[in-house]
Formats: structure tokens, sequence, C-alpha cells
């Protein structure tokens, strides 16, 4: 069974993280096929529509830790970072259905997103700090200019998880609902999109992004050479290792 589910109906393509045991944790194989999607949607003229969903339970924990660790992205075309020019770049409308956990890239994704549904069991966190590295996907820019200095500096430096109801104050997420409901709002709101004209849609979306275009897919390349540094650097090692090790990482020498 694949980990990544994809299913085209009424102009709605539908991409389901679909790895429950490992709590929907992304693999760079993963990541392939949801840029591959993701790149096809966007010249399928029968796809007017994408929405990414988990499960009721969980949307994703981030990165798969052993897979990302045996293979850590290097170079431009590693699948995270054509993953994340794709959502970037998608020029018709990106929804996200998110239920439980949304960790690290489970969080910084929604912010490419144009409407996003949660259940109220939905919790956000971005911890890149508290793995020694940095933030990804452009949410360096993309979270304080949705949320304002403040309560993004606690997002990101505290990396402490926030809950669906503050997700929807500041502005992350459309409306909550209750968890076993939300992947069901989420594709009506989706087909009702995918009843409007495309090309208002697409030309509605390019207005409202075309300001930042440019500036986040500079910063998504720009996060990305500051992370693969700090990835081989000595505070990223404790706390893999102490994730590995299922202990507390002790920063205090570094």
């Amino acid at each position: 069974m694949t980990d990544i589910l994809q299913h085209i109906d009424q102009g709605v393509m539908t991409l389901t993280f679909n790895r429950l045991d490992k709590k929907n944790s992304i693999t760079a194989a993963m990541y392939a096929s949801l840029a591959d999607a993701i790149e096809n949607a966007q010249a399928n003229t029968e796809v007017r529509v994408v929405l990414i969903q988990g499960h009721e339970t969980i949307f994703s924990a981030g990165n798969d830790i052993a897979d990302f660790l045996n293979h850590p992205p290097s170079g431009h075309d590693a699948p995270v970072f054509r993953f994340l020019r794709a959502i970037a770049g998608f020029s018709k409308p990106l929804l996200a259905a998110v239920a439980g956990p949304a960790v690290g890239i489970g969080t910084t994704l929604l912010f490419h997103c144009d409407l996003v549904y949660a259940g109220d069991n939905a919790a956000f966190s971005m911890p890149f700090v508290n793995l020694g590295l940095c933030p990804e996907a452009g949410s360096s820019i993309l979270v304080p200019q949705m949320m304002g200095h403040h309560r993004a500096a606690e997002a990101l430096l505290m990396g402490e998880p926030f809950m669906a109801e503050a997700a929807q104050e500041v502005g992350l997420v459309n409306r909550v609902v209750p968890p076993t409901e939300v992947n069901s709002y989420a594709q009506a709101q989706a087909r009702k999109l995918a009843a409007k004209p495309l090309s208002s849609l697409v030309e509605t979306k390019r207005l409202m992004k075309s300001g930042q275009s440019a500036q986040i897919m500079a910063q998504i390349e720009a996060e990305a050479a500051s992370f693969g540094r700090m990835l081989q650097e000595p505070a990223a090692r404790e706390a893999f290792g102490a994730f590995m090790e299922k202990r507390r990482p002790d920063f205090s020498k570094l």
C-alpha cells in the first residue's frame, strides 16, 4: 500500500498521508510522490484544486527521522526541495485538512495553502530550534508575516505546540470542525472551488501572491543552505542522537 494516496474526482486531486503506523512521518520517497503529484496537477487541466489531508487522529509527525538521517537532503533536486518548490509555486487553489498533530513540515507546508481546515484536536508545532536546526519551507518569512513577530518568535524559538483555536486566531486556519468531519468538510470546500472558473481562481491567486513569490522562493533556498549546514553541526547531532536514544538532549555546552 502506498504511503501517499492520490485520487482525482470532480476536478479535485486529493493527496492523503497514508502511513498511520509511523504517524504519517514523511520519507524522501513520500516527498518525491508528493512533488510528482503536485507537478502533475499543475499541468493537468482536469485538476482544478489540490487538497492535502491526513487521518482524523494525525496529520503528520513531520520528517521520518531515521529516513532523514539515512538520506539527508542534498542538492537542489532533493525530493523535499522539489516538494517545497512545487507547493510554493502551485498556481491553482491548494487546500489542507488537518487533524491531530502537525509537526515541522506538517505545519510549515500549511503556510503555502490557500485554505486550511482543522479538527479541534489539531496541534501545530515547528520545533526546529529544539533539533538544533532552523526554519524551512519559507517559514522564516511566512510565519512572522501571518502571526506578527512576537507570536512567530514564540512558535519558532520555543517550538511548542499551539492548538486549532490559536491557529484560527492568527489566520493559519479558516475553520475548526470536529476531527471526524474535517476531511469531508475540506473536500466539500474544494469542490465548491473546482466549480468556479479556473482562470479567475488562478489569476486571483497570482495577484495575491505576486508581491512575494520571488522572495519566498529565495528564502526557501537560503533556509535550505542553513538547514544543511546546521544538520552537520554539534547541536543537531546531539538532538538527533538523543531522539534515537530516547533521552533528553543536553545543549548545555553547545
